[in-house]
C-alpha cells in the first residue's frame, strides 16, 4: 500500500493520517530544495549565494522582536483556551502583527542608512523583508490552526504550490538580472507574501476579529518572556553566518551555510512527526496520562539518531553532488551539528512540558545563557580556527541548552504539583552517547570512500531485511490515539 492509499484508509486515526501526510509532503518540499541547491550553488558566486544566507539570517532574527514569534508560543495552548473562537484569536493575531510590524517600518525609515550597514542589504531588500515576515506569520497562523484540527490537505495544498513556485520565480528572476543573489531572495519573497496575503485576508473574513483586547494581552503577555528563548534558537541557528560574514566574508558564511542545512536536513523530519506530536502529547496532559509520552518520545529520538547517522555517512557526496567542488570545505560542519539537532529534540521535549503549564519564566535562563554562551565562544574561535569553529561552538552551546532546559523542566513539574514520569532520561541520555560516538567515528571515515560504500550497503541490507520489525516499532506511535 503506498503512502498516498494509506491517508484513505479509514481505519487509521486522524492523528496517523497527518503525520503521514506532512512526512510525504515534507520529503517531497525537501527533494526539490535538494534538486535546485545544484542549480543555484552553480549560477550564483558564493558571494552572491551568501547574500541570501544572511538575508535569512536577519529576517529569523527580526522576526523575534518584530512580531513577537505569535504564530508559536502561545498558539497551541491558545488553541485549547480559546477553542470555541480560533478564528477570532488568529484574526486577531494577524491585526496585532500587522500593528507590530508598521511599527518597525517606521523606526527602519528613521534610521535606514544605519540600518542598511547593519543589514548588509539594500532599502529595497528591507522593505521586502519586513513585508515577508508579516506574511510569513500569517501562513503559520494559518496553517497553526490547520495542523491542530488535522486538516491537512489544505495545509499539503499550499505548501507544495509554494515550494514549487519559489525555485521557478527565483529562477527566471536570477536569469534576467546581474543581481543574481537579490534576485534568487526576491523570487522566494514574492511567493511568500502572495500566499501570506491569501491567508491573510481568509483568516480576517472568518474570524472578524482584528482587534480584540483578550487575546492581544494573553498573546503578548504569553510571548514577551519568550524573547530571550526565541533569541536563544535563532541565535544558534543564525548568528553563526553572521559572524562568519563579519569575520570571514560572505564566501565563508556560503559554504558554512551549505553544511548547516545539510546539517539539519532531517528536520523536516522531525517537525512533520512533530506536527501530530504536539497536539497529540497536550491531549494526553489534558487527560492526566503523560506518561505514556516515555515510549513515544524515546521512539522519535532513536528514528532522528539512526537518520542523523545516515546523513553524517554520505556528507561528503551529498555535498559534492549537490553544491559541486567549491563548497567541500562543508563537510567538517555536518557531523557537529547534525548532533546538535538531536540536542534540540530533546530540549524541545522538555519545552513542550512548560509552554503547555504556561510556565514561560522557567525558560528563560537556559536559554540566554545558551546563547550568550554561542556568541562568546563564536567570537573567540571563528577568528582562530575559521567558519567551522562555529559547528563545534554550536555543539556545545546545544549541551547547555538542553540540560538548562531539562532543569527548567523539573523546576516546573515540582512548582505544579505533577509527577516527574514522561520521559525515560536515562535511555535518552544513553542514546545521545552511543550516537555521539558512532557519528565522529563516521567522521572519520570520510577519506576511505570504498570502506564506508561498503559500510552503507550493509546497513541498507539490514533495513530491507528487518523493515517489518522496524515499521512494526513505528506503527506504535502512528496508531496510538
Amino acid at each position: 500500500m503506498s503512502a498516498f492509499s494509506k491517508l484513505k484508509d479509514k481505519s487509521l486515526p486522524v492523528e496517523a493520517k497527518a503525520s503521514a501526510a506532512y512526512t510525504v509532503c515534507s520529503i517531497i518540499q525537501r527533494s526539490l530544495s535538494f534538486i535546485t541547491l545544484p542549480l543555484f550553488s552553480r549560477l550564483l558566486t558564493t558571494e552572491q549565494y551568501g547574500q541570501g544566507t544572511v538575508y535569512q539570517s536577519w529576517i529569523s532574527i527580526l522576526l523575534i522582536f518584530v512580531t513577537l514569534q505569535l504564530p508559536y508560543g502561545s498558539f497551541n495552548t491558545a488553541m485549547i483556551k480559546f477553542k470555541e473562537d480560533r478564528d477570532g484569536y488568529i484574526s486577531s493575531v494577524n491585526g496585532l502583527c500587522t500593528l507590530l510590524c508598521l511599527i518597525f517600518l517606521c523606526i527602519y525609515l528613521s534610521f535606514k542608512e544605519r540600518w542598511n550597514a547593519l543589514f548588509e542589504l539594500p532599502t529595497a531588500m528591507v522593505l521586502f523583508m519586513i513585508a515577508e515576515m508579516l506574511m510569513n506569520n500569517a501562513i503559520q497562523l494559518w496553517y497553526g490552526k490547520e495542523r491542530f484540527e488535522y486538516k491537512y490537505r489544505q495545509v499539503i495544498a499550499l505548501t507544495l504550490v509554494t515550494s514549487f513556485a519559489s525555485p521557478v520565480i527565483s529562477f527566471v528572476l536570477v536569469l534576467n538580472t546581474n543581481e543574481k543573489g537579490y534576485a534568487k531572495i526576491l523570487g522566494n519573497t514574492l511567493v511568500v507574501v502572495a500566499a501570506g496575503l491569501a491567508c491573510y485576508i481568509s483568516s480576517e473574513i472568518k474570524g472578524k476579529k482584528f482587534f480584540n483586547k483578550k487575546f492581544w494581552k494573553y498573546a503578548i503577555s504569553f510571548n514577551i518572556p519568550l524573547i530571550p528563548y526565541y533569541l536563544s534558537q535563532t541565535i544558534f541557528n543564525q548568528s553563526d553566518r553572521i559572524m562568519i560574514s563579519h569575520i570571514c566574508g560572505t564566501g565563508d558564511a556560503a559554504v558554512y551555510g551549505v553544511g548547516y542545512s545539510l546539517a539539519l536536513v532531517l528536520s523536516f523530519v522531525l517537525n512533520s512527526i512533530n506536527n501530530a506530536y504536539v497536539p497529540w502529547y497536550y491531549r494526553k496532559l489534558e487527560k492526566g496520562e503523560g506518561k505514556e509520552n516515555q515510549r513515544v518520545s524515546l521512539l522519535i529520538a532513536v528514528l532522528l539518531a539512526a537518520l542523523l547517522l545516515g546523513v553524517i555517512l554520505v556528507a561528503p557526496e551529498i555535498i559534492l553532488i549537490m553544491a559541486g567542488k567549491k563548497y567541500m570545505g562543508a563537510v567538517s560542519v555536518v557531523p557537529p551539528v547534525a548532533m546538535s539537532l538531536l540536542l534540540l529534540f530533546y530540549s524541545q521535549l522538555f519545552i513542550n512540558v512548560e509552554f503547555y503549564f504556561e510556565r514561560k519564566k522557567d525558560l528563560v535562563f537556559a536559554t540566554a545563557g545558551a546563547a550568550v554562551l554561542n556568541i562568546v565562544l563564536n567570537a573567540v574561535f571563528i577568528p582562530v580556527f575559521g567558519f567551522v569553529a562555529a559547528a563545534y561552538t554550536t555543539l556545545v552551546s546545544y549541551v547547555l541548552f538542553a540540560v538548562g532546559n531539562y532543569f527548567a523542566y523539573k523546576r516546573s513539574i515540582k512548582a505544579i504539583g505533577i509527577e516527574d514520569n514522561m520521559f525515560n532520561l536515562k535511555l535518552l541520555i544513553l542514546l545521545y552517547l552511543a550516537f555521539s560516538i558512532i557519528g565522529f567515528l563516521e567522521m572519520s571515515l570520510y577519506k576511505f570512500v570504498l570502506f564506508r560504500y561498503i559500510l552503507c550497503m550493509t546497513i541498507t541490507i539490514i533495513v530491507i531485511i528487518f523493515r517489518k520489525k522496524i515499521l512494526s516499532v513505528i506503527k506504535i506511535f502512528i496508531v496510538d490515539k
